[in-house]
């Protein structure tokens, strides 16, 4: 069997720019702030290129043929990868867990995520979390607009890795590009969005009786510990690993037999040009690729100079 290839989908947003090209895409703008590399959500499934299931969208097959990805626990796809380009600050945001999403969001899964920066401006910053200490400070900061006091900002750097589970404030800044590893939601509450304008002269929706309901404390630390492991010449990265998601960094500088973990991976190549051979069959894969190894893909390799994100549950 052959792995799936993803056509991605571009989304245009108030802080996106033009950094994607860098990525090989045809972007629709120039302010194309997100491409949805690997997605089964209703707001943005990608089209399979490739193989006997060309022309389905990953949401199709995941609910027609779900042996593909081997026995399943949820109806739904359970991850979304993009890559983000932060032309400008997104909005300072929260999002639920599982259990507020179901109930409040028609169902929809909650939104843990994490963060590999790929690139970045000197000096660029984040926000991760809140100095609140408790639930009426949190309000009454908010509700008197103390955004300075109230939110906590970090440096950055390329290659740095944030985890952002539930609950956890948190904005990408400015000149900012990251690969994210989500679950499949497209829910956001924005707490604040610097008084912004959209395209047709209003300010964007803020969502603060949802956020306070949902602002988590004493939220787990932002950086986690990297694992790295040497195997046959390609430096393996663990990021992060519970029960949400696995991420890992793969890089390849000649050659590297790989085993899948689970059932199904998803791959990210965010750099170099190479080779993926599977039970035999040669692709073509360079920068900018999305693919899917699913439970028929067995003997794979992967040839050439290579820096590869792998998510899996």
């Amino acid at each position: 069997m052959s792995p799936l290839f993803l056509q991605p989908v571009f989304k245009e947003r108030i802080w996106g720019g033009n950094h994607l090209k860098e990525f090989g895409y045809e972007i629709p703008n120039d302010k194309t702030g997100e491409c949805w590399g690997i997605s089964a959500h209703e707001n943005g499934p990608n089209i399979i290129l490739n193989g006997e299931h060309k022309g389905k969208t990953l949401k199709e097959l995941w609910d027609e043929n779900t042996g593909l990805f081997g026995v399943q626990t949820t109806d739904k796809f359970p991850l979304l990868t993009k890559i983000l380009d932060a032309n400008d600050e997104l909005s300072v945001q929260v999002h639920p867990d599982d259990a507020y999403a179901q109930v409040h969001e028609n169902g929809e899964l909650g939104k843990t995520e994490c963060w590999y920066i790929i690139d970045c401006d000197e000096d660029a910053e984040i926000i991760y979390d809140h100095n609140a200490k408790d639930k009426a400070e949190l309000e009454n900061m908010i509700h008197e607009g103390k955004w300075n006091q109230l939110f906590n900002s970090i440096k950055v750097k390329p290659g740095d890795f944030f985890y952002v589970p539930s609950g956890t404030v948190h904005a990408i800044g400015k000149g900012i590009r990251i690969l994210e590893t989500q679950q499949n939601s497209d829910t956001t509450y924005r707490i604040y969005d610097y008084d912004r304008m959209d395209k047709d002269g209003n300010k964007r929706e803020l969502h603060i009786a949802q956020s306070i309901d949902v602002i988590g404390f004493n939220e787990e630390n932002a950086k986690t510990k990297e694992e790295v492991t040497e195997v046959q010449g390609t430096v393996v990265k663990t990021f992060i690993s519970n029960n949400f998601f696995t991420v890992k960094q793969l890089l390849i500088k000649e050659y590297y037999k790989y085993t899948k973990q689970q059932n199904y991976s998803l791959m990210s190549v965010l750099s170099g040009e190479g080779m993926l051979t599977i039970d035999g069959q040669v692709y073509e894969i360079k920068k900018g690729d999305h693919f899917i190894l699913t439970i028929e893909d067995k003997e794979i390799e992967l040839q050439g100079m290579l820096d590869v994100i792998e998510s899996y549950v």
